[in-house]
């Protein structure tokens, strides 16, 4: 039995984000099936995983995005769990419902929950928000963020240097029987603007400031109960930076990785000081980049050993500025003067 008390699970989702996943499935010793469509057959995320499944054609509604044959194929691999990566799955209300009447274990809120406090998929890119792990007992690792946008797309995320308080509507959240992970988008006037499940870049900021793996805090939340499983404990919190490299090619214009991104191939080098620093990437050199699906090329997330985004974000930034040609456009020039302005302590959206 693996350490979470879930045997195996299909891994929703595709690019980092589901390397990332199926990585840490690895580390706890579960079995991650990946899903691909007719183009993917060989994605970085398929080679990584210990088994794949085919969903059919590459658009995404018919293959990534489509419920009935995402819950087919999790009969066929004969997981016990499906764990849902992007919010567009995540928030899914037919897909949660489907997968629950299945039979198998779903790795997020449940369809009713959704459906009241989400279930649209999207994932939050209000200017200000707040991340956080939901169980019986209320919110933990509670993480605020900030976030850097671009065309609506948080590419940029870290923690405030004043921390902002809980809004009293995402305090309730486990009181309305919300179970997992939350990203949260915070309104002007203090209120939820958008309530998310799956594993937004934000994430990715909640991990690095707690030193926590948020693919065992969200099976943790959807495996049965067992009298020896402990919960998931926290590091002391730490300041966090967490980004997204994409790619710039045009609308449904194909490419293919030349050079090596972020998080593949050799570890990357360590940085300086006391530094948390997580790496992901979604493609190695000779793998296409098919013009069906969103562009997103790697994760970059870094954690000061002390509360000092500026640390953080230089450490991201030192990634991403040796960044060598990698075969395809990509916004690394915007992202690093993001974090170049987060180093000098211009810790502010736009500016």
């Amino acid at each position: 039995m693996a350490q979470v008390g879930i045997e195996s699970v299909l891994v929703a989702g595709r690019g980092p984000a589901a390397c990332g996943v199926i990585a840490s499935c690895s580390r706890l010793g579960v079995k991650a099936v990946a899903v691909h469509s007719e183009t993917e057959r060989s994605a970085r995320h398929v080679r990584m995983a210990d088994e794949a499944v085919l969903l059919g054609p590459a658009p995404a509604a018919e293959s990534y995005l489509a419920v009935d044959r995402i819950v087919e194929a999790a009969r066929r691999s004969g997981v016990s769990a499906v764990l849902p990566v992007p919010p567009a799955l995540a928030g899914n209300v037919r897909l949660a419902a489907a997968v629950r009447k299945a039979g198998l274990l779903w790795v997020g809120p449940d369809a009713d929950v959704l459906e009241r406090l989400g279930g649209d998929g999207v994932e939050p890119a209000s200017e200000r928000g707040l991340l956080a792990w939901v169980t019986d007992d209320g919110l933990h690792f509670p993480t605020p963020v900030v976030r850097d946008r671009a065309a609506g797309i948080a590419r940029v995320s870290w923690t405030p240097d004043v921390p902002a308080p809980v809004p009293a509507a995402a305090g309730r959240l486990a009181e309305v029987g919300w179970r997992g992970l939350v990203t949260v988008g915070i309104a002007p006037d203090g209120e939820l603007a958008e309530v998310a499940a799956g594993f937004s870049l934000d994430i990715a900021v909640l991990e690095r400031a707690h030193g926590v793996d948020a693919v065992e805090l969200a099976l943790h939340s959807a495996a049965p109960p067992r009298g020896d499983a402990a919960a998931p404990t926290s590091a002391p919190w730490r300041a966090a930076v967490a980004v997204q490299l994409r790619a710039t090619l045009p609308p449904g214009e194909a490419g293919r990785i030349t050079g090596r991104l972020p998080g593949t191939g050799r570890p990357q080098p360590r940085p300086e000081g006391s530094v948390d620093l997580v790496a992901v990437g979604g493609y190695e050199p000779g793998d296409r980049l098919d013009a069906w699906y969103d562009a997103l090329l790697a994760t970059v997330s870094a954690g000061a050993g002390a509360a000092d985004t500026a640390s953080a974000a230089r450490a991201a930034s030192q990634v991403l500025s040796g960044l060598a040609e990698v075969g395809v456009p990509h916004d690394g020039a915007e992202v690093c003067g993001v974090l170049r302005r987060l180093a000098d302590s211009a810790a502010v959206p736009g500016a």
